[in-house]
């Protein structure tokens, strides 16, 4: 009699009645993912780098850059001899009599002020005649003192005609500055680019200042200027040759 079972699929796993097939799946699927990670090998070149040529190199560094730091010899450059003392500058104006006439004393310590003036106006006063006008031959130099001082101490916006050209830039404020300062700038001013022939004086110049504090700070205008400031400084007048001493610019016999 011929047998009625169906031979076994060789090709199928033989699974019990109580073999749960997801969990066999899961168990399989875990086992070659570990047997992937086990079996594989790194590509030449490819391998992580340790951790202590991280750390070498670290020390290498900062060792190096504490020699660096401390400026070693390998860095070091002295192109003066042994025993070499860099001279201190001198301008002209620090050199000469220590006594003379007011008028030449204020000129020389205010041309040393206006050297961060000249950048703009000129060495001769000049202006550029372009952006900047020159203080040589204008009105607004040889007039008023205590119109002269506010432009100076508080700077200049807007338009104003220079020797019939209008110039409409802007001026810094060259505040602050002492009452010595201001009246040996304003003097040379006057006097190397104009020869208007007097002094601002200490006294005049510290009356600017007083003028100066009492505005509310910020550049000031032209129609400003002629409404409140068009005016001389108020002080003594002190008589050009009267002899000083350079450095107090006080009284001084002639030497």
């Amino acid at each position: 009699m011929a047998d009625s079972k169906k031979p076994a699929d060789s090709s199928r796993p033989d699974l019990e009645d109580s073999t749960s097939v997801v969990d066999r799946h899961e168990g399989l699927l875990a086992q070659g993912a570990a047997q992937a990670r086990e079996k594989q090998v790194a590509e030449t070149g490819m391998e992580p780098v340790s951790l202590w040529v991280f750390v070498a190199s670290a020390v290498v560094l900062l060792v190096a850059g504490g020699v660096l730091g401390a400026g070693g010899k390998l860095f070091s450059y002295n192109p003066h001899p042994q025993g070499y003392t860099r001279t201190e500058f001198v301008s002209d104006a620090d050199t000469g009599p220590t006594i003379g006439p007011i008028l030449t004393a204020l000129t020389k310590r205010g041309k040393n002020i206006y050297a961060k003036c000249s950048g703009c106006h000129g060495s001769t006063g000049n202006g550029d005649g372009n952006q900047f006008p020159p203080l040589a031959g204008s009105d607004w130099v040889t007039g008023s003192t205590e119109r002269l001082a506010q432009i100076i101490l508080n700077g200049l916006s807007g338009p104003i005609d220079v020797g019939g050209k209008t110039y409409n830039g802007v001026m810094p404020a060259q505040a602050p500055l002492t009452a010595a300062e201001l009246a040996a700038v304003m003097t040379f001013v006057r006097n190397e680019f104009n020869d208007v022939g007097d002094i601002v004086t200490v006294e005049q110049a510290a009356n600017a200042l007083k003028v100066y504090e009492s505005r509310p700070q910020g550049q000031i205008t032209v129609k400003e200027l002629n409404e409140k400031y068009d005016k001389m400084l108020e002080g003594e007048p002190v008589d050009p040759a009267t002899m000083v001493d350079f450095e107090t610019l006080k009284p001084a016999a002639a030497e």
